[in-house]
């Protein structure tokens, strides 16, 4: 598998770190995990194969997250390059996407369900295994951050190869275990250290999860502009991970 990061950052404006987006493509499929508004850009700047992705993954429904979606598939339902798409998108999340996608789309009366190619929306249930494209088979589980958030964990069949994202996450143990020897570990980390709200990870616990979990790589995400002042590398060091831990970054790429 090959992944890209589109956004590593938030809702904070920010130079070098847009909003979430993060893009996993098997050999033969690609799977865009959230969608901000910078996403639908960053995808087109990574030269990645928009016009043919086969499904989005929305983890929950804050703005920074999903406030994308509803501008791509204004952009797909004209732009050249989809007019000839046969094959299916398909959008899946926490109960309640179908009534958000709805809402948007009745703000001006977009019709962006009315695509050029098939678009299905699939809510999914907690913890009941789903095959998010042919190739990967994926189970989400509850996080605490809002109602309808969710960890996705994801599996390969053909390799066993696996990635498990956090997306925006309070502390729970039950994520190190949802993450336990995973191929890469997609991790929030929205602050350093003195975290104002229980509802994100600081350093501390970020690192305890991945002692817990043993992954074979992870990757830090959702740096609130407050990392621009740490020395990332020194930071971690001070926790003396079991693996390999990297900062997330726009543009990164990695092979899983």
């Amino acid at each position: 598998m090959k992944f890209t990061i589109l956004g590593a950052g938030t809702s904070v404006p920010h130079r070098q770190r847009s909003s979430s987006g993060f893009w996993l493509a098997t050999e033969n499929h690609s799977l865009l995990l959230d969608c901000s508004a910078s996403a639908v850009h960053r995808m087109a700047q990574e030269n990645l194969d928009w016009a043919n992705l086969d499904a989005i993954w929305i983890s929950h429904f804050h703005l920074d997250h999903v406030g994308g979606l509803p501008a791509f598939l204004f952009g797909t339902k004209y732009a050249p390059e989809t007019q000839t798409r046969t094959k299916p998108l398909k959008i899946f999340g926490a109960k309640g996407l179908r009534k958000l996608i709805e809402n948007f789309d009745k703000a001006n009366d977009y019709n962006l369900l009315q695509q050029p190619f098939p678009l299905e929306i699939v809510e999914i249930e907690l913890l009941e295994k789903f095959a998010i494209v042919p190739e990967i088979e994926a189970v989400a589980m509850n996080t605490p951050h809002t109602d309808e958030s969710c960890a996705l964990h994801l599996r390969e069949t053909a390799t066993g190869k696996i990635v498990v994202y956090s997306a925006d996450t309070g502390f729970t143990e039950d994520l190190g275990v949802f993450a336990r020897n995973a191929d890469l570990f997609l991790l929030e980390c929205s602050f350093v250290k003195d975290k104002p709200v229980a509802t994100h990870l600081e350093l501390a616990e970020a690192a305890h999860l991945i002692r817990y979990a043993k992954p074979k790589r992870a990757v830090l995400i959702h740096l609130y502009p407050e990392w621009d002042e740490a020395d990332f590398q020194k930071e971690i060091a001070r926790f003396s991970p079991p693996c390999e831990v990297l900062e997330g970054k726009d543009g990164l790429r990695l092979e899983i």
